[in-house]
């Protein structure tokens, strides 16, 4: 059996949690700051864990995280 590919891109993108879960991180912070607050900025500084619904596709792009 050959070895599996890891997406790249997935790789740069999800974390594995100690559960087994995925964790991301947040959008909408790269650019055209000025117009969110300060209060909108700090909450998107920190990471969300991913749907349930997209759990399957994220473990399939990273076999061995």
């Amino acid at each position: 059996m050959p070895k599996l590919k890891t997406n790249r891109g997935a790789a740069k993108r999800f974390r594995r949690t100690a559960k087994g879960g995925f964790k991301r991180g947040q959008s909408f912070r790269s650019h055209i700051l000025t117009k969110k607050s300060t209060k909108r900025k700090r909450h998107l500084r920190s990471t969300a864990r991913i749907a349930d619904a997209d759990a399957k596709s994220v473990r399939q792009m990273l076999p061995y995280s």
